[in-house]
């Protein structure tokens, strides 16, 4: 048997030398594979014409494979399982049913938008292949005109130029503050004055959540806090918090989430409203998603 005996093997043949093993009968394997008898014939006999070996012994109770057919018909299934799984792939890929897809988002909409958005399109894209990136307006735009990621949800600073994206509406969020238990302010609405004398542990100057403090404080004829760890980790807000008797601003449905999965920690409503300007969901212009990110995209313009 040369190796251009086996190159000239197709799928059809692979399908019917395993279908004849399974079945035992050349008639039964005949129908299986969507032949007539002759033509099942014809084919198998072509195939050991062109080996030069048989693969089957035709008995009086069925055809059984010799060793050179059973060895084929090993090879056959392993053969035609990656290429069902092959044609899988492939259709799931177009039809937007697998595929990676990358994501940034700021916090807040990550925990409110992006997450609940992945869990409903994974019920219908269980290979869905997500990689989802929390940081900063400023580093998801960035990303995002560098190809790293497919669509964003960020704020645009003054720097940045809408027109260069396809935006979409986003939303503006709640900040409120988030604190252990058993502080002293905890259980009852507070107005911002009597949150002065408590650190606060929040993000650098200029970015979103702590200019929208500062301005409430201002537009209240406050100073702004003056105790102040300045860190935008998550991990470091809680861990202050929990240690102390610190004060950590966060858009609400970060701390609905903390809360929810925290017993030690409690939301500190104010009595002054304090917000955050939109997000917008940010795609590339000259772009086209693949299917699975349109699906992803299409799930949180939704909710939004």
């Amino acid at each position: 048997m040369s190796p251009s005996s086996i190159s000239r093997l197709k799928p059809s043949h692979l399908r019917l030398i395993r279908a004849i093993h399974d079945t035992g009968k050349l008639q039964l394997a005949a129908d299986a594979v969507g032949l007539s008898q002759p033509g099942a014939s014809r084919m198998l006999s072509e195939i050991e014409a062109d080996i030069g070996a048989p693969l089957f012994e035709r008995l009086p109770r069925g055809m059984q494979p010799t060793p050179t057919g059973a060895a084929f018909v090993r090879h056959a299934r392993v053969i035609l399982f990656e290429m069902d799984a092959l044609t899988t792939e492939v259709t799931h890929l177009r039809d937007g049913m697998a595929g990676a897809v990358r994501v940034g988002a700021v916090t807040g909409p990550t925990v409110g938008v992006l997450v609940p958005a992945l869990l409903a399109v994974r019920k219908d894209v269980p290979d869905i292949q997500p990689t989802i990136e929390v940081a900063p307006s400023v580093t998801l735009v960035r990303g995002l005109e560098e190809g790293r990621f497919d669509f964003v949800l960020a704020r645009i600073g003054d720097g940045s130029e809408v027109r260069s994206f396809q935006a979409f509406p986003g939303r503006t969020e709640d900040v409120c503050f988030l604190v252990r238990a058993s502080h002293p302010l905890a259980g009852r609405s507070v107005s911002l004055a009597e949150t002065m004398p408590y650190e606060f542990v929040i993000q650098e100057s200029g970015l979103p959540i702590r200019t929208a403090l500062e301005n409430a404080f201002l537009a209240n004829r406050l100073n702004t806090p003056r105790r102040v760890t300045n860190s935008s980790s998550l991990l470091v807000a809680l861990s202050v918090v929990m240690g102390s008797e610190a004060i950590a601003p966060l858009t609400r449905e970060v701390a609905q989430l903390l809360t929810r999965t925290g017993p030690g920690l409690a939301i500190l409503d104010t009595q002054e409203t304090v917000t955050v300007p939109p997000f917008l969901v940010l795609c590339p212009r000259h772009r086209e998603l693949a299917p699975v990110a349109q699906k992803l995209l299409d799930e949180v313009l939704r909710r939004l």
